[in-house]
């Protein structure tokens, strides 16, 4: 038996890190970011066997992909079965896209359709393999609604809460160096706690005026401020400001665009590897 899910890749503007002692439920991220039409799908085959096995390829490649592989873990628990995942990704990994979380969600979706568990329960072990890697805290929360995200509360349902920015644009995505870990990034006190002040700030300010340009304005506030932007990501920002709206994808060394479309494209290609998609309005969903 099969089942197979896609989730959109997402790219968080900014964010404020929320990190609740033993309460993974309460754990997250406050900010905002954009669910984009590219994104992963996951076909996950489920098959009796004598010992629990998970096999994972990634756009045809074997891979050990930990943060799906501890999702499995966490909906199978003690279950006998053999799990194999085929993913199909169309973005690359580390670069701000939340591929991991795509990847991971996308799985869990299929995976706990073949086990009849919940919706819910396919949330929560995303979510969780997400902040036990440290390979992100909000792109698995963001990805169940779709398109334009404020993340006000961090952490699942109840607790997490998520208003909608209603609007469709197309969008010109530039990665213009090497990948960046975000576990580095999360586990530096010193650079975790600069991050939390300035995230939490520009979601407040982003409540009380809720818009795209505005998302992008305080995007780049973000970028400046916490000083993660590689020089070349700023070059590329820089470059785009005539044609459009322009900021770095969080955690990437990557850029995000709206405007002119072919300025943008024409412009950003100069700095490296482009694509061109739409929001994806419809969120993390299974496909029959």
């Amino acid at each position: 038996m099969h089942a197979t899910a896609f989730v959109p890749g997402h790219i968080s503007a900014f964010f404020e890190p929320v990190y609740i002692a033993h309460d993974l439920d309460r754990t997250g991220s406050r900010g905002a970011g954009l669910s984009l039409s590219l994104g992963t799908t996951s076909t996950v085959t489920l098959t009796p066997a004598k010992t629990q096995e998970i096999t994972i390829t990634l756009n045809g490649k074997t891979t050990p992909a930990p943060v799906t592989t501890l999702t499995c873990k966490h909906l199978l628990t003690d279950s006998l079965y053999h799990a194999s995942i085929k993913t199909t990704s169309t973005l690359p990994e580390s670069q701000g896209f939340g591929m991991s979380a795509a990847g991971a969600f996308s799985t869990a979706l299929a995976l706990a359709r073949l086990l009849a568990q919940p919706h819910s329960d396919a949330l929560r072990a995303a979510h969780y393999a997400e902040i036990q890697m440290h390979t992100g805290l909000g792109d698995v929360i963001a990805t169940t609604i779709g398109g334009i995200e404020i993340r006000r509360q961090p952490g699942l349902p109840p607790w997490g809460m998520l208003e909608h920015i209603p609007g469709q644009c197309e969008l010109v995505l530039c990665v213009v160096g090497e990948k960046i870990k975000t576990k580095d990034i999360l586990t530096d006190q010193t650079k975790f706690k600069k991050i939390a002040t300035i995230g939490k700030r520009c979601t407040q300010q982003l409540l009380q005026h809720p818009s795209l340009e505005n998302l992008f304005r305080l995007g780049q506030r973000f970028t400046k401020d916490t000083g993660l932007a590689s020089d070349n990501v700023q070059a590329a920002i820089d470059a785009a400001a005539p044609f459009g709206l322009a900021s770095m994808c969080m955690l990437g060394n990557s850029v995000f665009a709206t405007g002119n479309t072919p300025m943008l494209r024409q412009t950003l290609e100069a700095f490296g590897n482009v694509w061109v998609c739409t929001l994806d309005l419809a969120g993390a969903r299974l496909i029959d």
